[in-house]
This record gives C-alpha cells, sequence and structure tokens, in this order.
C-alpha cells in the first residue's frame, strides 16, 4: 500500500463487498464507517492514479467526497465516469450543502446517487446499499414489465431503476428501462435544475410534487409525482401540455451519439453469443486535456468539442470497418467502439481515431488540440460484456499512466496463437499483387466535365476485407515498408494509366508521393525513369505531397520537387488544412494545385465562420496562382457554395467515387 492508499475491514471476510472510496479530506473516517458496516474498503486521497486504483479494487461502486473539493471532484468524476457506466458501476458523490448547483454537472460526469452533509452513519451506509444495488441491477439482466399508465415511468427506490412506459420510452425513442441520467441529459439545463428539485422535494418526504419541461419532439410536458413510501417506489404520470419545435440536427446528432452504457452493454451481449462471428472487440476512447479546454472556454465549446469528436469516431470507425460496429458516447469525455472484426483491423481504427483525436478542434473561437488515449479489449471464451469491458479499462488505465502510448491493447488471457503479422501479410500482399490500383475522376466546377483522375490503392485482403488507400499506408507505415508500397503503386498506377483506351488518353492523372519517398536519396531519377519506361507522357502527370505529412527539411524537399516539376511533372499539395505547417508549406514549395481536405470542404455548410475560413484558403491559393481542387464532395449544395468562391476543379462521392478504368470509360460518356 503507498501512501495515499488505504486499505479497511481487514477483519472481513473473503466474500465481503469491495468498495472504492476517494476523498480529499476525509478519507480514513469514511474508511472506518464503510469498513464497520462490512464492506471491504480500498480508500485514496488523490486523483492520481484514480482509474487504474477503482479497477483493482474489484468494485462496483466509488464513493466519491466531492466536500469541500468540489473543483477536483468534478475532475475526478469525469476521469471515473465513463469507466463506472461502460462497467454497470455506481458513483455515490458526496456533495457540500452549498454545492447543490454543481449536482447536474456531477450527474453528466457520471454519478448515479448523491448524499449532501451534513449526514450520519445510518445515512451514510444506507446510500452505500442504494448504490450497491444499482449496480447489482445494472450487471444482471434487464427485464421489462407493464405500467397502467399510458405514458409515464416507475422509479424503485430501492433497486433505484427506472422504468418507462411502452407508449413514453416510444416516443422519447429509448429503452424501457433507461439510466436515469441519460433522461437527465435529455433536459435543458436550467429545466434540469427544475427536474432535480423536484426530486429533492421527494427525498424530504413530500408526497407529491410537479415540474415542466420542454421534450425534443414531444413539447411542453408536465411530469407529475408521486411518491409511495409504502412501496418504496415513486410513479409519475406525464401530460402533454402543447408541442415545441423538432431539435436541430446538431442535437439530434448529440443524442444519438449519447447512448447509454445498458444499450451498449446488452448489444455487446448479443455479439459475444453469435455463433462463428468475429472476435468482439471494445474500445474505450478517451479525451485528453478535455477538462482544460471546457474550463478555459466554457460548457458550449466543451459541448461543441464533444459532437466533433464523435463525428470523427464515427468517421474512422464506418471508413475502416463500415456500419456494423457499435459508437457510444460514455459518461463525461469517454467513448465506446465495439466491433467484431479481426485484431488487427481493431488497430488500425485505433490508430485512425487517435490520428483524427490529434488535429486541432475549432469550437467557436476556441482552437484546441486535445489528443486521446485508448485501452482495447478482445472477447474471449466465456466473457461476458462486463468481463470484456473491464479489461478495455484496464488497458486505457494502463494507456493513460504511460507518457507515450496512446494505445493499449490488453493481453489475451489464453494460449492461442496471435493472428499473422500484418507485416508479413503486406509483404505477400504486394509481392503477390493483391494491391489494386482505382481511378476517383477530378471534374470541372464550371462544365461538369472530367479533366483528370486520383489514383488511389485498394487492398482486398482476406479476413481484414476493403483497406482503403489512407489505412493502407498507415499499415505499411508500421510495418516499415512505405517505400516498397510506394514502389508498388506507382509502377502499377503508370502501366494502367499507359495502357488507357483512346477515351482517357486526355486525362490528367494524380499520384501520390510520400514523405518517405521524397527523403530517399536518389529518388528523381528512379522515378523519372519509372515513367519514362511506362511510356505515360510526363505533361500529364500530377504528383502529389500531403500537406499533413512529416517533411523534416522543407529546403530538400522544395528542390526535389522543382526537379520534378522543371522535368514536366506538376505538383499538387494534398490535404491542406489538416496539419499545422500550412503556410510555411505554400512559401517554401514550388506547387500548381492545391487540394482542400475534405473535411475543410465539407464545412462549407456550416457556420459563416466556416465559409469564411474556405473562401480564405481559396482565395489565398488562387492569389499565389495555383488552381484549387476540393476533396470529398458529397452533395450539390457543397458543390454550389464552393463554386461561388471560386474553387476550380472538385472530386468525391457527387461524381464518383473510385472506380476502375472501365467504369471510367463509361462515366466519360
Amino acid at each position: 500500500m503507498d501512501e495515499d492508499g488505504l486499505r479497511a475491514g481487514s477483519g472481513i471476510s473473503a466474500g465481503a463487498t469491495p468498495l472504492f472510496i476517494l476523498s480529499f479530506r476525509q478519507r480514513d473516517e469514511l474508511a472506518a464507517l464503510a469498513g464497520g458496516a462490512g464492506w471491504q474498503v480500498v480508500a485514496a486521497r488523490r486523483a492520481a492514479g484514480v482509474e487504474r486504483r477503482f479497477l483493482a479494487s474489484g468494485s462496483a461502486v466509488v464513493v466519491l467526497d466531492a466536500r469541500g473539493a468540489l473543483d477536483e471532484g468534478l475532475a475526478s468524476a469525469r476521469m471515473l465516469g465513463g469507466t463506472i457506466e461502460a462497467n454497470g458501476g455506481a458513483m455515490l458523490a458526496l456533495v457540500s450543502r452549498g454545492d447543490h448547483e454543481a449536482l447536474g454537472a456531477l450527474y453528466e460526469a457520471g454519478a448515479t446517487h448523491f448524499l449532501s452533509s451534513p449526514f450520519g452513519e445510518t445515512e451514510f451506509i444506507q446510500a452505500l446499499r442504494y448504490a450497491a444495488r444499482h449496480a447489482e441491477r445494472m450487471a444482471g439482466e434487464w427485464r421489462t414489465t407493464g405500467i397502467a399508465e399510458p405514458l409515464g415511468w416507475r422509479f424503485d427506490l430501492a433497486a433505484r431503476t427506472m422504468l418507462l412506459t411502452p407508449a413514453f420510452a416510444r416516443r422519447l425513442g429509448t429503452d424501457e428501462q433507461p439510466a436515469c441520467r441519460a433522461l437527465l441529459r435529455r433536459i435543458d439545463s436550467a429545466d434540469r435544475r427544475v427536474a432535480l428539485a423536484a426530486l429533492r422535494r421527494l427525498s424530504l418526504a413530500r408526497p407529491t410534487t410537479a415540474f415542466a419541461h420542454d421534450v425534443p419532439g414531444i413539447g411542453r410536458v408536465v411530469q407529475h409525482l408521486h411518491l409511495d413510501g409504502a412501496a418504496r417506489r415513486v410513479d409519475a404520470f406525464v401530460e402533454v401540455l402543447g408541442s415545441a419545435p423538432e431539435p436541430s440536427a446538431e442535437l439530434r446528432e448529440a443524442l444519438a451519439g449519447a447512448r447509454d452504457a445498458g444499450s451498449a452493454r446488452r448489444w455487446m451481449s448479443r455479439r459475444l453469443r453469435e455463433p462463428g462471428a468475429e472476435p468482439l472487440h471494445a474500445m474505450l476512447v478517451a479525451l485528453n486535456r478535455f477538462d482544460m479546454v471546457n474550463t478555459a472556454y466554457g460548457r458550449s465549446a466543451g459541448d461543441t468539442l464533444l459532437r466533433g469528436a464523435l463525428k470523427r469516431i464515427e468517421d474512422a470507425v464506418r471508413d475502416v470497418l463500415g456500419r456494423g460496429a457499435l459508437v457510444s458516447r460514455l459518461s463525461g469525455s469517454s467513448f465506446l467502439v465495439a466491433a467484431c472484426a479481426p485484431r488487427a483491423r481493431i488497430e488500425l481504427v485505433a490508430e485512425r481515431i487517435a490520428g483524427e483525436m490529434a488535429r486541432p478542434f475549432v469550437a467557436g473561437d476556441a482552437i484546441a488540440v486535445l489528443g486521446c488515449r485508448i485501452g482495447v479489449a478482445q472477447g474471449e471464451g466465456d466473457d461476458d460484456a462486463a468481463a470484456l469491458l473491464r479489461r478495455a479499462s484496464e488497458a486505457l488505465a494502463d494507456a493513460r499512466e504511460s507518457d507515450s502510448a496512446t494505445l493499449r491493447v490488453a493481453e489475451a488471457r489464453g494460449d492461442e496463437a496471435p493472428i499473422d503479422s500484418l507485416a508479413v501479410a503486406l509483404h505477400h500482399a504486394i509481392e503477390r499483387g493483391e494491391i489494386d490500383i482505382l481511378f476517383q475522376p477530378q471534374v470541372s466546377v464550371s462544365s461538369g466535365a472530367i479533366v483528370g483522375v486520383e489514383a488511389l490503392a485498394r487492398w482486398e485482403h482476406a479476413t481484414l476485407g476493403t483497406i482503403g488507400a489512407e489505412t493502407l499506408f498507415a499499415a505499411a507505415a508500421r510495418a516499415d515498408l512505405e517505400i516498397a508500397l510506394s514502389d508498388h503503386i506507382q509502377r502499377i498506377t503508370l502501366e494502367r494509366a499507359a495502357g488507357w483506351p483512346a477515351a482517357l488518353r486526355g486525362l490528367r492523372l494524380s499520384l501520390n508521393l510520400t514523405a518517405a519517398d521524397i527523403a530517399r536519396p536518389g529518388f528523381i531519377d528512379l522515378f523519372l525513369d519509372r515513367v519514362d519506361s511506362s511510356g505515360f507522357p510526363r505533361a500529364r502527370l500530377t504528383l502529389e505531397i500531403t500537406e499533413s505529412g512529416l517533411i523534416e527539411d522543407l529546403g530538400v524537399a522544395a528542390a526535389l520537387l522543382s526537379a520534378l516539376r522543371t522535368a514536366g511533372c506538376r505538383i499538387a499539395i494534398d490535404d491542406f488544412g489538416t496539419g499545422y505547417s500550412s503556410l510555411a508549406y505554400l512559401k517554401a514549395l514550388p506547387l500548381d494545385y492545391l487540394k482542400i481536405d475534405k473535411k475543410l470542404a465539407q464545412d462549407i455548410t456550416g457556420t459563416p465562420r466556416d465559409r469564411v475560413v474556405v473562401r480564405g484558403v481559396i482565395d489565398m491559393a488562387r492569389s499565389l496562382g495555383l488552381t484549387v481542387i476540393a476533396e470529398g464532395v458529397e452533395t450539390a449544395e457543397q458543390l454550389e457554395l464552393l463554386a461561388k468562391e471560386g474553387c476550380q476543379l472538385y472530386q468525391g462521392f457527387l461524381c464518383s467515387e473510385a472506380v476502375t478504368s472501365g467504369v471510367l470509360v463509361e462515366l466519360l460518356r
């Protein structure tokens, strides 16, 4: 035991229920109370490493003592909330009587119960028992029963569980037995304080009370609450007063992402029982530095960052795994990804998410770089959802304690052989020609004509499925095969393009160069020999260098690209707007094209500020004599606004995904 840890109740039997206490000022007193009542206590008085200590304690219940230490308590609640919710636990928050206004923030962070001081030993132990019953219920099977009222709910005071009538659950678009705090989150902050005040009135043995609030999609409602002391329950009848406007798309997106942990656990339980499926993996993603940003810029900016993080995680998961995975926001700034897929593919998703979280976020006037830590575990043998999530939580705690590692993968418990190394698989894929090339059209904004294509690599892996260019190069970087992969792609792309039918021979071909290519001695001569040997004309070749790629010496890069440009090729900067050195690249490199990153291009339909940013990039590029290409254009609205701002070319699903040469001929027709 270190100087911060305390284990109480040493005389308790091995079957005693474990309890974790974090108290900044009264650790020993609380530990003595709980230990005397039969709990096996692990207690701490500092927040450092608290997530790992909680997991190591084996407890499903946390007592978070925020009395006289509200800021530290809120920060710790946010740190623990996602882990507790993912593992079906409970958090009892102890607060000073003057800190009741912070209850909403504590519930949002993951607290499930609260007790305000002053309180006695009996009240404290009773609150602990309520929290433990809640955790037991969360860990058990979910059961649904009926209530007579058409719109209403019932709250069991002993078990701390809520049950909605089927009609009310359908109106809310939620489960019939949701987490209470999940419903509280759906109430506006001002109305939420009214709701909490009504619940406090009931806690003071007031038999009836009511409160009103707006419900998106339903309208203004009054909730009539009735306390049945004998049955130890609260019954509520919900009266709809009138209609309310439809929730905004932004709010709908936030609600869709805030799936409660109970639903996620049930989804995982079903997947674990499916015979013959790929192994189920659970991935927990925790944002770094979110509390600092939330405190510095306010709740509104924090909410915007969370929605942005959720969207990036969903996009990364969809790009690599398709639409069969589960993505859920947990309490605070934690997220859950669960999917049935091979281990290597899950790790690729994790790397993509880590890259996305490392890019700057913009929320109003705030620009924040967050980063994240990720823990992954694979379902094994007799695992249930709780066991799998607990091992993922342990891996996340390992990652958080590391100075450098973003990702930790829980070690397998059994002796099964690991899957084939991705490095070996990629090496064989290059040797066997399994990596194919597709072409995505580049279209004139003014005429609608296809004027060029970008070559994109695809790998049809036997077990991992289709791996796109971005994920493919990330895998190559891990396997130290970037140069081998780049050589392979360049060679077969040039051979394909040189053999195009007459209908395609007027198109420009864009080919990506990597930072490894640029740093390679003798690359210019090798590459130009490859181009000339293929028979494809240099004058129709554009070489794209990724703006977010690592170029350690801009002087060397500029000299190499100048030589290629003098040799007849054209140069484009790709993914502009994703890195940190954009202006330095524009000043130093000899460029003909600027390609706006797809995320920046798609933002043009967002706020007026988003459009101003895109306009500034286009104006700057055109002032430098560059042709502007927008990537990732998916809607007519995006294209219309880009055209108004002066964008000259575009590529994206609005015209076509990447296709074979045969399909490209049909598109031109």
